[in-house]
């Protein structure tokens, strides 16, 4: 386990990197409520409990894409090389995945407690940026000798690497035709589910009328095996 640290306010969360008091943000899910992530906007970094990435609506990916845009005005701090569950307190471990056409890493806690996610690797993860091909780093090359890691912030000299020699994560660009191309996707995802969850909350609306005003039961039992509703 790493170092402790004064525990945050009751609910919230301190940054795996820089300990820092995290910022909960809710957002809408899939599933039966919101989802509550926590960011650290001078790391740049998410904290998603176990599956919480995958339980964002396509709406809700849009809401924190624009979170994210505005707050890449400033540099993100760099990730400590040693990041801390804020739950377990263990060492996170770094991992190599595959996102679409995507490698992305993350830091993961080995108890299961979930994730730490820069700012850049979730927009690579849900396809608003995108890895460059070996021509793109060769052109690149000719322009310019170091930049800056998407993932840890670890500076890459390109004469030498085209992945970070810390992480290992690849150059990356936030490519206009990627973030049309998502942006336009996520919307329809969005728009497609608006009647599924208007229907879903008439649904709920019936379920708790009195009893004198109530459908047979089976009905209600299919009802709620339908909309998952407990």
């Amino acid at each position: 386990m790493t170092d402790a640290a004064p525990p945050a306010a009751p609910g919230l969360r301190r940054c795996p990197s820089c300990r820092a008091t995290m910022e909960l943000r809710s957002f809408a899910g899939r599933g039966l409520g919101p989802v509550e992530i926590d960011l650290c906007f001078d790391c740049q970094a998410i904290w998603f409990d176990a599956m919480e990435s995958a339980q964002l609506t396509p709406g809700a990916v849009l809401e924190l894409f624009d979170l994210i845009r505005k707050a890449q005005e400033r540099a993100p701090r760099p990730l400590s090389q040693t990041c801390a569950c804020p739950t377990c307190r263990h060492a996170l471990g770094l991992v190599h995945d595959i996102e679409r056409t995507n490698h992305i890493t993350y830091y993961r806690c080995p108890e299961g407690h979930g994730r730490l996610t820069t700012f850049a690797q979730f927009l690579m993860e849900k396809n608003f940026v995108r890895s460059l091909s070996p021509a793109e780093v060769m052109r690149l090359r000719a322009v310019v000798t170091h930049v800056r890691c998407t993932s840890c912030g670890a500076p890459i000299d390109l004469a030498h690497d085209a992945v970070c020699g810390y992480c290992r994560a690849p150059i990356a660009i936030l490519d206009a035709d990627a973030v049309q191309g998502t942006v336009a996707q996520l919307t329809r995802e969005e728009q497609a589910r608006r009647p599924a969850v208007t229907q879903r909350a008439a649904v709920v609306q019936f379920l708790a009328l009195p009893e004198e005003s109530q459908a047979p039961t089976i009905v209600r039992d299919v009802l709620q095996l339908l909309f998952n509703i407990a």
